[in-house]
C-alpha cells in the first residue's frame, strides 16, 4: 500500500483539513453518539470514497487501493480465525479453567493488592482479553474490598495493571494480534520484543502494588466460592495445562503462530476426551460460537468466564481490522498519509523522533477517538514506512505503539475501555487512574528506549543501537 503512487498530490495544508474531519467524525460518532467503530470507520470511508469522486477519481481506481490495503493485513485475518478456535479448545479442554483456579492459590490476605494486580496478569495472559479479566476477577475483588477494608480504586487499579499486562502479552489477544499484523512481524517476535518495555513496567507495578499493601487481615469466602464453581464445572485437571506448555514451547522455538495455534488446538482436544465426551455436533458448535458449559450447572459468574472463545467471537476484530485497514488504503490513495508524512518526515530523521511521533499519534487518537483498536491501526499504518525508511525493524513499531496504544484506553474517561469500567467497577476512570501503574509505565519505558537506543533492532541485523 505505502509503495504505491498516491492517486491525488495533496499538500500538507490540504490534508490537514480532510485529517481533521476524519478525526472529528470518528470522535463524534463514537463519543457523542455511542456508534459502534465499525459503523463509524464505513461512514468515513463513504465520505472519502465521494470527495474521491469529486476530484475525478474512478470508484475502481479506489477499490483497488482500499483492496491493497486489506491485503497487508490478511494475516491478521487468518490469526484471529485460529485464535477464535484456540478459544474454544483452551476452554473445553479445561487449560484456561485450570490456570484460573491455581491462580486463585496466590491470594494472599496480607498483600491484597499485590494478589489482585498477580492474579489479573495470569488470568488476563490465559484469557487474552483485559475486558473479561476485569469483568470477572475484578467484580470479584471489588466484591471483597469491605472484608479486606481496601481502598476501591487501589483494587481497580491493580484489577486494570493486571489484565492489560495479560492483554498485551498474551497469544490470544486481538490488540497483540493487530499490533503484530499491522507491521508484518509473527506473533510470537512481537510478544517476545514487548517484554523489554512489558516486564519492566509489570515488576515496577508489582512494587508498587507491595508498598501500597497494608498486611491486613480478610474473609476469602468470595474466592473460595469461585474455585468450588470453577471445580464444578468439571474442568480443572492438572494435565489440563498441558495445552498451554505447549502453546509456550512452540512459541519460545519460534515455531509460526498459526502452526503453534493449531498444534495446541489438537493437544486439548486430546485432554478434552479424557474428562468428557462430546460429539462432533458439541465441537461444531463450540468451535462456532464458543464453549459452553452444561446448561444445568450453576456455575454463576464462572460460566460465564468460561463461556469464550469460537470463529463467531472474532468476526467484530475481523470486520475492524478489513475496514480499518481500507481507511489506511484510501487515506493514502487520496494522498492524505503522504502529504502529512512529508510535513514531518524533515523531523523524523532518528529513531527517538520517530518512537516519539508514533507514540504521540497512537496516545492522541485514544484521547481523540476513544478507541485503542483505531489507535494501533492508524498509528501502525501511517509509520510503517517511516520505521523502514529508518532502517528500523518493524518489530519496534509494533511495540511502540501498543506501549502507547492498548494500555492507554483504560485511562480515558470516555474511551471505550473507560466507559466499559466505569459500568463494570461503578466507580469513575479518574478514580482508578493513579493506580493504573502498569499503564503509563508502559509508555513512559517506550519513550525511554525510544531516545536512549536501548532495545530497538534495526533492519539489516540484529544489532541493537
Amino acid at each position: 500500500m505505502s509503495n504505491q503512487t498516491p492517486l491525488l498530490n495533496l499538500t500538507p495544508k490540504q490534508a490537514v483539513p480532510i485529517a481533521a474531519v476524519v478525526v472529528f467524525v470518528l470522535a463524534l460518532t463514537m463519543i457523542k453518539w455511542g456508534f459502534v467503530p465499525l459503523l463509524s470507520l464505513l461512514i468515513v470511508i463513504l465520505g472519502l470514497l465521494m470527495f474521491g469522486l469529486t476530484k475525478g477519481i474512478s470508484f475502481e481506481a479506489m477499490q483497488d487501493r482500499m483492496i491493497g490495503g486489506v491485503a497487508t493485513g490478511m494475516g491478521a485475518i487468518y490469526l484471529f480465525s485460529a485464535i477464535g478456535l484456540l478459544v474454544s479448545a483452551l476452554m473445553m479442554s479445561g487449560s484456561i479453567p485450570t490456570l484460573i483456579y491455581y491462580g486463585f492459590d496466590v491470594l494472599s490476605p496480607n498483600m491484597f493488592y499485590l494478589s489482585a494486580f498477580i492474579l489479573a496478569s495470569v488470568i488476563g495472559v490465559a484469557l487474552g482479553s483485559g475486558f473479561t479479566t476485569c469483568a470477572t476477577v475484578g467484580v470479584a475483588f471489588l466484591g471483597m474490598t469491605e472484608a479486606f477494608n481496601a481502598n476501591p480504586a487501589m483494587v481497580a487499579g491493580a484489577v486494570v495493571s493486571g489484565a492489560l499486562f495479560g492483554d498485551k502479552m498474551s497469544p490470544l489477544s486481538d490488540t497483540t494480534s493487530i499490533a503484530a499484523s499491522i507491521v508484518g512481524i509473527d506473533l510470537f517476535e512481537h510478544i517476545k520484543n514487548m517484554m523489554h518495555t512489558t516486564i519492566p513496567a509489570w515488576l515496577i507495578s508489582a512494587v508498587v502494588f507491595f508498598m501500597l499493601s497494608d498486611g491486613g487481615r480478610a474473609n476469602l469466602a468470595d474466592v473460595a466460592v469461585l474455585q468450588d464453581n470453577l471445580l464444578a464445572s468439571g474442568l480443572v485437571h492438572g494435565h489440563a495445562l498441558l495445552p498451554l506448555v505447549v502453546l509456550v514451547a512452540l512459541a519460545i522455538m519460534r515455531v509460526n503462530a498459526i502452526y503453534a495455534i493449531s498444534a495446541t488446538i489438537i493437544v486439548s482436544l486430546a485432554i478434552t476426551y479424557t474428562h468428557s465426551s462430546p460429539t462432533l455436533a458439541d465441537l461444531g458448535g463450540w468451535f462456532f460460537t464458543g464453549y459452553q458449559p452444561a446448561k444445568d450447572l450453576e456455575l454463576g459468574q464462572v460460566g460465564r468466564l468460561v463461556s469464550r472463545g469460537g470463529l463467531q467471537s472474532m468476526f467484530f476484530s475481523q470486520i475492524l481490522v478489513i475496514l480499518a485497514l481500507s481507511l489506511g488504503g484510501l487515506l493514502h490513495a487520496l494522498g492524505v498519509l503522504p502529504a502529512l508524512l512529508s510535513a514531518i518526515s524533515h523531523l523524523l530523521t532518528r529513531a527517538s523522533r520517530a518512537v516519539l511521533a508514533a507514540s504521540l499519534t497512537a496516545f492522541g487518537v485514544n484521547f481523540l477517538v476513544g478507541e485503542q483498536y483505531l489507535s494501533l491501526l492508524l498509528s501502525g499504518n501511517t509509520f510503517a514506512p517511516e520505521f523502514k525508511r529508518l532502517g528500523l525493524h518493524p518489530k519496534n513499531l509494533a511495540r511502540t505503539i501498543e506501549d502507547s496504544g492498548t494500555v492507554i484506553n483504560p485511562l480515558v474517561p470516555w474511551g471505550v475501555y473507560g466507559v466499559f469500567l466505569t459500568g463494570i467497577f461503578g466507580m469513575p476512570v479518574l478514580d482508578y487512574v493513579p493506580y493504573a501503574v502498569f499503564c503509563y509505565s508502559c509508555l513512559l519505558l517506550t519513550l525511554f528506549f525510544g531516545f536512549t537506543g536501548i532495545t530497538m533492532t534495526r533492519l539489516e541485523s540484529t544489532k541493537q543501537i
